[in-house]
């Protein structure tokens, strides 16, 4: 049996476990200091990245192989007794098979990102990084049954580059949010991609239509289902 001995304090708050599937640590550091910002004072989020994979995730293969290392970080969590969990990427990596196992909410970016947007706007576009993200995006939008309402567009801007911030990536950010709502008529952006993390606040003071991120979004909705839909782990993961 697992078994946790945490003090009263601890026992009381809610514990999120956020994981950014790259091993970008500038990535992770915007990811911890956003969802700080933004979450409750007695919750705890421990934000972490693997310790191997992927810096950045761009691809198929880097998708495929993120996946193995985010799933052996999960496994290795249980004795923590985290109440929900985040995946904070625009990806669904590992997210079915972290379902199979973890007995709490497991939030992707994603489906929260979308349910955000579509609070908000009748049509939005999602804004990422590199072009070769927008396939599975656009599969995305067919899961989700939003594919009517959502465009996407990439920036041109690695992910690395989209975190470190600079002056260029957020001149294409604002170019590519500036096309999608004239051209794709967009009532909301959603940022796609956990290397945006953090770029919200400074995007929107240039910009009139909502901004999401679709990060902060999972973290928030984790943190409410903690609360609303509480379960225990089980002892073991299930192979696989």
């Amino acid at each position: 049996m697992i078994s946790a001995h945490l003090p009263p304090e601890e026992a009381r708050a809610t514990r999120l476990l956020i994981v950014n599937p790259n091993t970008n640590p500038r990535v992770t550091a915007n990811i911890r200091a956003e969802i700080a910002r933004v979450i409750l004072p007695s919750t705890q989020a421990r934000v972490v990245n693997p310790p191997e994979g992927p810096f950045s995730i761009e691809t198929e293969a880097d998708r495929h192989a993120a996946e193995t290392h985010v799933l052996a970080l999960l496994r290795g969590s249980l004795a923590a007794r985290h109440q929900a969990y985040v995946l904070a990427a625009f990806d669904d990596i590992a997210l079915a098979r972290a379902r199979a196992f973890l007995r709490v909410p497991v939030v992707g970016a994603v489906e929260a990102g979308i349910a955000a947007a579509r609070t908000l706007a009748c049509r939005f576009t999602v804004v990422t990084t590199v072009a070769s993200a927008l396939p599975g995006i656009h599969r995305q939008f067919e899961r989700y049954g939003v594919a009517q309402m959502a465009t996407a567009r990439a920036a041109g801007i690695g992910v690395a580059e989209a975190a470190a911030g600079g002056g260029v990536a957020m001149e294409r950010l604002l170019e590519t949010i500036a096309r999608a709502v004239t051209k794709d008529g967009a009532d909301a952006i959603l940022l796609g991609s956990g290397g945006l993390t953090g770029s919200a606040e400074r995007l929107r003071p240039h910009v009139h239509v909502p901004i999401i991120d679709a990060v902060l979004a999972a973290a928030k909705l984790a943190e409410a289902l903690a609360a609303l839909a509480p379960r225990e782990p089980i002892d073991e993961p299930m192979p696989g």
